[in-house]
């Protein structure tokens, strides 16, 4: 266990952004460390904080406060939890999309390629895929597309072609496996960035984060209220197009449908920020993990 389970990023600046009500209903779609709900807790009087985490790790870092109610679930089961509970309608969601601390220092669970250990990088342990069955099942052309469409690596083929003539001779089944594959296709000057790219493609497939991202957030709109704020921080630009492209127009393709008529369709949102918030120098300098977050924010019609 760290010291420091994680440090969310932008965190004045994100929980200004939901312009909390005393007597609002909140969510804290990724509670992690429990940053922002704690902070949203000092904010609320007769109000209600929901939160949502399927890393049963952070149970650890629950407050006890009958304001409080938290889900061990993910967040893609947003509308339901919130149904059963008998609430119909929300006043703001806060979504941290970063992979916390303590989930990139924890060697067993796989996150990070600075450790020798086994390819895990389940967000929920309970799960039944790990990186290593992606790798030992995959075809080689699902593992490319993996690649490039997650992690952006335009030599995605290469890559997955590496692995599956690796892995006729050995299974691949920790970090060091992987990386010692891929070595001699990492820029001698981009290892870190190389790496981090491939890692994050895995993760990303074997937790489905873009799918579940896209039900949270379609599930969040039916779910605000008229005055609701939407409040996202991304990691990676794939995320972040999702995200920015929901807010511009209620679909993830990024321009306003049209109706039978032929009329152009309003956006359900009215967007706070046009362009994306990002972290001071001062922030950055105390901790370099945020430098690639950026803050959304929208409110709903």
């Amino acid at each position: 266990m760290t010291t420091i389970y994680h440090i969310p990023a932008m965190p004045e600046q994100s929980i200004e952004a939901l312009n909390i009500r005393s007597g609002g209903i909140y969510v804290d779609a990724t509670f992690g460390g429990g940053g922002h709900s704690r902070e949203i807790l000092r904010r609320l009087d007769r109000g209600k904080l929901i939160a949502f985490d399927q890393d049963e790790d952070v149970m650890a870092n629950l407050p006890s406060d009958k304001r409080f109610i938290f889900l061990n679930q993910n967040f893609k089961f947003l509308r339901n939890n919130l149904r059963y509970l008998g609430i119909e309608a929300i006043d703001g969601l806060i979504a941290d999309l970063g992979v916390s601390f303590h989930q990139f220092d924890e060697a067993e669970r796989g996150f990070s390629f600075r450790f020798d250990a086994p390819l895990d990088m389940r967000m929920n342990r309970q799960g039944s895929l790990t990186a290593a069955d992606l790798i030992r099942k995959s075809e080689e052309a699902v593992l490319a597309d993996i690649f490039f469409e997650y992690g952006e690596l335009t030599n995605s083929r290469i890559i997955a072609g590496e692995i599956v003539k690796a892995r006729k001779q050995k299974a691949l089944i920790t970090t060091g496996d992987l990386v010692a594959v891929l070595d001699f296709l990492a820029p001698v000057r981009q290892k870190h960035k190389f790496y981090a790219k491939v890692f994050q493609a895995l993760r990303i497939a074997v937790n489905r984060e873009t799918e579940n991202l896209k039900e949270m957030l379609m599930q969040a709109l039916t779910m605000l209220d008229s005055g609701g704020r939407l409040v996202v921080i991304t990691y990676h630009s794939l995320e972040d197009r999702l995200v920015k492209n929901f807010m511009r127009s209620g679909n993830f393709e990024g321009y306003g449908k049209k109706d039978f008529y032929g009329n152009p369709e309003l956006s359900p949102f009215r967007l706070i920020t046009r362009k994306g918030i990002t972290p001071g120098k001062d922030e950055i300098a105390a901790n370099r993990r945020v430098r690639s977050a950026r803050l959304r924010i929208a409110e709903k019609i």
